[in-house]
């Protein structure tokens, strides 16, 4: 991987979780080649094992379930075995689900076979909201009682979402909202503890999960990719790439020693643009 620049991370020992993702498993990359031990955390553990094996030595893949506070604390133990104590947490485990999303983007008197807001499934609401927030709270907690003592960095993985709800999609929205949120109420938390908290929202990067909402079967853009970029001042989705340096600068005391309790864009503008 060509980083952006390079940050001495070798004291770091880092607990990821989602890291069998695309976004997540990159993070895991840069950091270790930055010198930091990682821990990849994800219930697919082969997709985790996959990225740990392209890392190298200072990388090991760790069976977790975010939802499964047992899970967590076994994935925990797991980690300290393996590095010792925990300094860095990202908290990049989420995701949305069709049973959480409506067909159609605004409700009318007279719509009829397709699903509406009012067909929602429950549990796939309170699936995606618990995958989203109660997961970094459970990871959270169980992870963050190795930097109380020592200090420590947490970083959460928000969204565009947090800053405008998309439509279609409920439960993913108010769940990164609340990540944002969450993310500034531990800064407060574990300030006099010296562990700082702040999440990376990314715009709109074409990954597994959302790529068939992107681009039809025959590669053309779907109306909901024109969409998008005509409200992207730069035109273009992002690449997992220019994630990167925001991570790396958080990642680094002597660079944000001072920074806790933000959520940095990197959406190309789209947070900045009214539409007019």
């Amino acid at each position: 991987m060509k980083l952006p620049f390079n940050v001495d991370l070798t004291n770091k020992v880092v607990a990821i979780t989602g890291a069998g993702g695309i976004i997540c498993g990159e993070f895991a990359k840069a950091l270790a080649e930055c010198g930091a031990k990682v821990a990849l955390l994800d219930i697919n553990y082969d997709a985790a094992k996959k990225m740990a094996d392209e890392i190298g030595d200072n990388a090991v893949a760790v069976r977790c379930n975010c939802l499964d506070k047992a899970s967590i604390e076994e994935a925990k133990r797991t980690v300290n075995e393996s590095f010792g104590a925990v300094n860095f947490l990202i908290n990049g485990a989420g995701g949305n689900s069709p049973k959480a999303s409506t067909d159609i983007e605004t409700m009318t008197p007279d719509v009829e076979g397709v699903k509406t807001f009012f067909d929602i499934d429950e549990q796939g609401f309170k699936f995606v909201f618990d995958l989203n927030i109660t997961s970094a709270f459970l990871v959270t907690q169980v992870f963050a009682t190795d930097m109380v003592k020592t200090g420590g960095n947490i970083i959460n993985v928000s969204s565009m979402n947090a800053y405008r709800p998309l439509t279609k999609i409920p439960a993913y929205s108010s769940a990164k909202a609340g990540i944002s949120n969450f993310t500034q109420w531990l800064a407060v938390h574990f300030a006099p503890c010296n562990i700082r908290c702040n999440a990376i929202a990314p715009g709109f990067f074409v990954t597994n999960q959302n790529r068939a909402l992107l681009y039809n079967e025959d590669g053309t853009p779907t109306a909901r990719t024109g969409k998008i970029l005509n409200a992207t001042p730069m035109k273009k989705f992002g690449e997992i790439s220019d994630l990167i340096g925001a991570l790396l600068w958080l990642a680094d005391d002597s660079a944000s020693g001072f920074v806790t309790g933000t959520v940095i864009p990197v959406d190309g503008g789209f947070s900045a643009y009214s539409g007019v």
